[in-house]
């Protein structure tokens, strides 16, 4: 039975800690849960549900999940995902914890940017067309200027290069010491090699009025964020909250940042950051449900093998080569489609394009591989051809198949690699439906560029398809079986033959290769000592 309350429930989960607010109709609070840090890409679905226990609250009317690490729609699916499996009749809200702060600090809707310093730090703004704009917020190794970890850190370096300058311990490094139970300045090099990010933060309060030069850099970098999230946005003189335990308890560094900011109407939020996600509006339920489409063609049952797992090894041996027998002919039908993009690939090369095979899962993989063999192959400049596989090189060797469904991902990777006019894209989809790939083919065909789909199901796309009718797979789903050789196959075609029309062959020889092992000189000897014979020597060339 459906059970549901006029309750409502907020979690918000950041670098420090998460909170979890139950409130009623009219937003009274009626508890509150306080745990440790909690970020999406850092944590594991068990993990995340054994969290998730803990805030739980039976039966609420809605759901707003805000968590670190909830950047694509990737993430957010993910977390839906989750959320659905505590609260399956709750209306579901899923975003990052920047959603419940900007809520938090003007409402839904209202313009303004958002800084966040904690113990890390990044500056977040939204105009009066909710579009949003941030800056900063790339972690202690490539950002988090102006939070509480780095304000410590610069500060401690500080007090280490006045230790070796004048041989005296500063007051303020007496602490730091008597806060690490250290005996000497000395044992803090053993210290910070194990420190976290939270540990350094942690020494702010002993550090944080040493030096006013230090919170006066830490604000111009965050002051710099703020105007080029102004200037993203198009925001004149926007409205500026301070968020986050830096803000709240260090009223040296709120001076500085304001000092950084002339002219700008600067205030500090003062309540939690979670009562934001309160506000944020949720999704019915049917949202969350998948539109049923028809089966692809690859995920379809093969009639030919539903007793696969009655037949012995040599049985299996024949099934499975039978049914690879049929790519050849699946590919010889798709001939003229395969030629178009070989021509258009020619003609990129020729004008100085490039060629990009972009991927997910074993279509993305094959891509990649195709794209690393040109170079040694044919001396070719890496950025000549390039694969693109969603979820990133952990995907080359783990399974990351949920960054499939994210085409905003796949539009940012191309926006990334600076695809335009004279530049060719090859989407690989043996479905012919991976979002990932759909938004990396749209946003390249919007950038000018040529763009294919290589599938192995019917599909609809306004890209030149290239459709390899392979059948259901002997194994029901498994891609990487029939589906997987005629995308090896068709891939080796527009790689090696728009490198034939490229003169980068003789004859049958890969004269342009890179001799970079011993095999390969001896390979390239032979193809020296044939190239010397005359012409219709070659055929007799050993």
């Amino acid at each position: 039975m459906r059970r549901t309350s006029a309750l409502h429930l907020g979690i918000e989960g950041g670098g420090t800690k998460t909170t979890a607010l139950l409130t009623d109709l009219t937003g009274n609070i009626l508890r509150r849960i306080t745990l440790g840090p909690l970020n999406l890409k850092l944590s594991t679905d068990l993990q995340l549900l054994a969290a998730f226990r803990q805030l739980h609250f039976p039966f609420p009317a809605s759901v707003a999940l805000c968590l670190a690490g909830c950047r694509t729609e990737t993430d957010r699916q993910r977390l839906r995902r989750l959320a659905f499996r505590l609260w399956p009749h709750a209306k579901i809200f899923v975003g990052k914890d920047l959603d419940s702060g900007l809520a938090a600090a003007f409402g839904p809707t209202d313009p303004g940017i958002l800084i966040l310093s904690g113990t890390g730090s990044v500056v977040v703004g939204r105009n009066a067309r909710a579009q949003t704009a941030r800056s900063g917020g790339w972690g202690h190794l490539l950002g988090d200027h102006g939070s509480g970890y780095a304000l410590a850190l610069s500060n401690l370096k500080s007090q280490i290069s006045n230790y070796d300058h004048t041989g005296q311990v500063s007051v303020h490094l007496r602490a730091v010491l008597r806060r690490l139970c250290l005996n000497s300045p000395e044992q803090l090099l053993d210290w910070i090699h194990n420190a976290t990010k939270t540990d350094i933060a942690a020494l702010l309060p002993d550090l944080i009025t040493s030096d006013r030069r230090h919170l006066d850099e830490q604000a111009a970098l965050l002051a710099a964020d703020v105007h080029a999230v102004a200037r993203k946005l198009r925001l004149r003189n926007p409205d500026i909250v301070l968020a986050g335990g830096v803000f709240r308890n260090r009223p040296p560094f709120c001076r500085a940042l304001r000092a950084a900011l002339p002219g700008y109407r600067v205030r500090i939020l003062k309540t939690d950051t979670a009562l934001g996600a309160l506000s944020l509006p949720p999704s019915p339920i049917s949202n969350l449900k998948s539109q049923i489409l028809p089966l692809p063609l690859t995920e379809q049952r093969n009639p030919r093998t539903m007793d696969l797992d009655k037949r012995d090894i040599p049985q299996l041996i024949a099934t499975m080569l039978d049914e690879e027998s049929r790519v050849i002919p699946a590919i010889r039908n798709a001939a003229p489609g395969i030629a178009r993009c070989i021509r258009t690939i020619v003609t990129a090369f020729r004008r100085g394009g490039r060629l990009f095979y972009i991927g997910a899962g074993t279509s993305g993989r094959l891509g990649v591989l195709d794209a690393s063999e040109c170079p040694p192959t044919f001396s070719t400049a890496p950025e000549m051809v390039q694969g693109i596989i969603a979820g990133g090189v952990n995907a080359l060797h783990s399974s990351v198949e949920a960054a499939e469904d994210d085409p905003r991902a796949g539009a940012d990777a191309i926006r990334n690699r600076g695809v335009g006019k004279r530049d060719v894209v090859v989407g690989i989809a043996a479905s012919g439906r991976t979002p990932f790939v759909h938004g990396a083919l749209d946003e390249a065909k919007h950038r000018g560029a040529k763009t294919f789909l290589l599938c192995c199901s019917p599909a609809t796309t306004r890209h030149s398809p290239i459709t390899i009718l392979t059948g259901p797979e002997a194994l029901t789903g498994s891609t990487r079986l029939k589906a997987g050789t005629a995308t090896k196959l068709v891939l080796n075609m527009l790689t090696t033959i728009s490198m034939i029309r490229l003169g980068k062959v003789k004859s049958n020889l890969m004269v342009a290769m890179k001799p970079t092992n011993a095999k390969l000189r001896a390979r390239a000897e032979r193809i020296k000592a044939a190239l010397a014979q005359p012409e219709q020597n070659w055929n007799m060339a050993r």
